[in-house]
């Protein structure tokens, strides 16, 4: 089994700069053998006789977090899909209520200024809640405390958080003077150079531990392929509450927020990773200002050039990305790019494993004017895009969600409430190009999909099923799930007891007309 766990970052006391150095034993030698080469290679600085010089500086100013969340779950009904389902009553024959239970979590974090702004990791402020497969929860964060090493405890506020790049900004309640730290260039760091943590595992307190890079721009094995799952991986030992802590360099700078572990027993293994601060410190920077997260996009699907198809185009290997579909209207359809192009550069970096397209663009910020050099059909061009918004996630899986017109039809969920539900008996979808394309028509097609009926209702009776589209509804065009919620209230206010909806069915070429009874 594998686990991952979350850490966090920390920054430089005071904001003055430490530097250590030391020289390597008389007796190290170097891997190559010829003189020459051996006389042009010079050690950085290393590891100190001792890091406490260093950690006495930067101590100060890493703290733990502990949180107290309330998690609402709805009553799980044990005659779901039942004739009995109806029967479920709790306490004096009353509806069963939604179950409350109160959660806790611990983590690390960092000062980053003298009035007291902290960072940390998001999942430490809003840890994802186990609903054992009921309708998802509803969390609501009611206390973070924030503990200093001498054990002072403050109270603390969420200023804002992004759970894409996984962190969170914090501001201490006190008008206290505060020590802090501060970013360093995570793009300085190499593999081998030395690194400190520092953090709270397994609530133990200020805890200070000591390692090399093991690799930079690391995807660990069991990541999502997020657009900021780019990581520094240490051998530094991190464990379970060292979420949100710092990775220093020798100079006292914060070059990575501690993020996650790779280990089949769920203890340090020696495989850790820290969100380089490069990425977090930008971000950061926006939470504090209570700007928004936005981050490019150009609208395509893509595949890495494997070995194969590198051979069959005569490319070199690890290299580039091929464009399998151009979203219509997105950055990349404007600029020109098509499906089957071969990208290998963005603003002049490589698209490389470990530098992907989307990690690329993702780290441009939108509105963006960058050239973008590709390969079609054998010839080199260079395209310029203006990068756009990328959508958020609910939209972007949205986009890409599949659909099965052939599927058994979804039974209409016992609490849903939307317009369309309660008044029609149809949940619905809206009609995304995928799903236009899984249902054979034109992907320039206007209406809504429907995804599930209720058996009771008069659409039912009528014989709406799951994959008719919605064209109209009273010969107005309903081009979104907002359009037909509005034109069936409108029907209502004009006290009408049944919709005319224009349906083109999903087994025949011609729309039909079917008049449904409002409930």
């Amino acid at each position: 089994m594998r686990y991952v766990y979350g850490l966090t970052t920390a920054l430089l006391v005071g904001g003055a700069a430490v530097s250590l150095t030391t020289g390597y034993p008389a007796g190290a030698q170097v891997a190559q053998n010829d003189e020459a080469q051996m006389a042009r290679v010079v050690p950085r600085a290393g590891a100190p006789e001792s890091f406490a010089d260093l950690t006495q500086q930067l101590q100060p100013a890493v703290v733990n977090i502990a949180t107290r969340q309330r998690i609402e779950v709805e009553a799980s009904n044990p005659f779901a899909g039942t004739p009995l389902e109806g029967m479920f009553r709790g306490r004096r024959g009353q509806p069963a209520q939604p179950q409350t239970r109160e959660a806790q979590s611990l983590g690390s974090g960092f000062i980053i200024s003298a009035d007291g702004f902290v960072v940390t990791n998001n999942h430490v402020v809003s840890p994802p809640a186990n609903n054992n497969g009921r309708r998802g929860p509803t969390i609501t964060l009611e206390e973070i405390t924030v503990t200093m090493p001498d054990g002072t405890e403050y109270e603390a506020e969420l200023v804002g958080a992004d759970a894409a790049s996984d962190l969170a900004v914090l501001k201490i309640q006190s008008n206290n003077t505060f020590p802090f730290v501060e970013f360093g260039d995570s793009n300085e760091a190499r593999v081998g150079d030395w690194v400190i943590a520092i953090g709270n595992p397994f609530g133990l307190g200020g805890t200070v531990t000591s390692g090399i890079v093991s690799a930079v721009l690391r995807t660990p094995p069991n990541g999502r392929g997020g657009a900021y799952e780019r990581y520094i991986q240490t051998d530094a030992s991190i464990n379970r509450g060292n979420s949100g802590g710092p990775l220093f360099d020798m100079q006292g700078n914060v070059i990575g927020v501690n993020n996650a572990i790779f280990s089949p027993s769920g203890g340090n293994v020696g495989i850790g990773f820290a969100i380089p601060s490069d990425i977090a410190a930008p971000i950061v920077d926006k939470l504090k200002a209570g700007e928004e997260i936005e981050r490019g996009f150009l609208g395509v699907n893509i595949a890495p050039v494997d070995d194969d198809m590198a051979d069959a185009l005569g490319l070199p290997r690890n290299r580039g990305e091929i464009v399998q579909f151009v979203r219509e209207g997105d950055a990349a359809d404007a600029a020109g790019i098509k499906a089957g192009d071969i990208v290998t550069k963005i603003d002049g970096r490589e698209v490389t494993q470990d530098e992907t397209l989307s990690f690329i663009v993702a780290n441009i910020e939108p509105g963006t004017r960058i050239p973008i050099e590709l390969i079609r059909d054998g010839r080199r061009l260079t395209v310029n895009a203006t990068v756009g918004k990328r959508p958020s996630a609910e939209e972007l899986l949205q986009q890409q969600q599949t659909f099965d017109p052939d599927a058994e039809d979804e039974e209409m969920s016992e609490d849903a409430g939307g317009v369309v539900e309660e008044k029609v008996g149809l949940a619905v979808l809206e009609l995304t190009e995928q799903i236009a394309r899984q249902l054979g028509v034109s992907e320039d097609t206007e209406g809504v999909v429907i995804g599930a009926v209720d058996r009771n209702a008069d659409a039912a009776r009528k014989g709406l099923s799951r994959g008719d589209i919605i064209l109209e509804v009273q010969y107005n065009p309903v081009g979104s799930i907002a359009a037909l919620e509005e034109a069936i209230l409108a029907a209502e206010a004009d006290d009408r007891d049944v919709v005319l909806l224009t349906v083109k069915p999903r087994r025949g070429a011609n729309p039909v007309y079917v008049a449904v009874r409002l409930r």
